[in-house]
């Protein structure tokens, strides 16, 4: 029987029951991850370069909160466990992922942006992450019509040499800068609560939540969705995957962190499922230097607002 996740709104999304499919070897892939400029690093999570030559490349993008990306080379689909699938356009906003989504693509195969953190998607899109998770859009549906130019000379840079990936990554990190809006006061408050929440714990319990946010239950509720793209039982769980699917790609573990996994799942076949649904790899699979954007993507420097 297909395991079926259910968030708290009544809405089930149902287990991807697609066959693990071969990745592009790390060997022909070049990833830079860069740490972005202070002033910018409350909204975003890293700045990032992700180069592959190939004529076809297999890639699966983690779970997580949103993207700014330029696409300079390469064409090809993403495949969303509700069925949607999106092309990629060259200017483009990757909403929240809820869960680990394939990648299929005709190469060359550039990219350049930032990965947003949840405060970050908040300020520079302005939209409810929970009503706008699991797609890829033309950047201008999201942000207007002023993202193209920068987007396109920035390209254009890029293709004829004029610019390098990293000078095109502190530029799209320039222009989040310069198109951030004012967030609720109280709403980044509750941002901060919920991200300490997550990570004080592999296992973090709802109650105490509710005990530190200033809100009733139902305003968590609908807020963290908001702001997050999942409610906050299906939001823990998500990041207890990714965490642990760190966690797993670690050459060793210390015994206290052993321990910590063990304890965060109903057994190890739970754990498996969960890390496979969220990271798109088995632990086994994370430990085999085969998925190097997944395994940067995963690692826990880009947990770090969660403490």
């Amino acid at each position: 029987m297909t395991d079926r996740f259910e968030l708290t709104s009544g809405e089930v999304i149902p287990e991807s029951d697609d066959a693990e499919f071969e990745l592009t070897p790390s060997s022909l892939i070049e990833v830079e991850y860069i740490p972005p400029p202070s002033s910018v690093s409350k909204f975003v999570t890293t700045l990032y370069h992700f180069r592959c030559d190939e004529a076809v490349i297999r890639d699966i993008q983690p779970a997580s909160i949103g993207h700014l990306s330029l696409f300079p080379y390469g064409k090809g689909e993403m495949h969303f466990t509700n069925g949607q699938r999106d092309s990629n356009p060259e200017i483009a906003v990757l909403s929240p992922l809820s869960t680990a989504t394939p990648i299929f693509v005709e190469g060359p195969f550039h990219v350049i942006g930032a990965a947003l953190t949840p405060l970050g998607w908040a300020a520079l899109t302005g939209l409810h992450a929970g009503e706008y998770r699991d797609r890829l859009f033309e950047a201008s549906e999201i942000l207007g019509r002023d993202v193209v130019p920068m987007g396109e000379q920035l390209i254009a840079g890029y293709r004829s040499g004029k610019i390098s990936g990293r000078e095109c990554a502190f530029e799209v990190g320039n222009y989040i800068e310069g198109k951030v809006k004012r967030v609720n006061a109280r709403h980044i408050e509750l941002i901060r609560t919920v991200n300490q929440w997550l990570g004080a714990s592999l296992n973090p319990d709802l109650s105490d939540l509710m005990a530190e946010a200033a809100y009733s239950e139902r305003q968590v509720q609908r807020l963290v969705e908001q702001y997050f793209g999942l409610p906050p039982k299906a939001l823990a769980r998500k990041y207890r995957a990714l965490r642990a699917a760190a966690l797993c790609s670690f050459p060793h573990l210390t015994p206290e962190y052993e321990a910590e996994l063990d304890a965060a799942f109903f057994d190890q076949p739970h754990m498996i499922r969960e890390i496979q649904r969220f990271a798109g790899r088995t632990p086994a699979r994370l430990r085999d230097n085969d998925s190097p954007f997944l395994n940067e993507m995963i690692d826990l420097k880009n947990f770090r607002e969660l403490g």
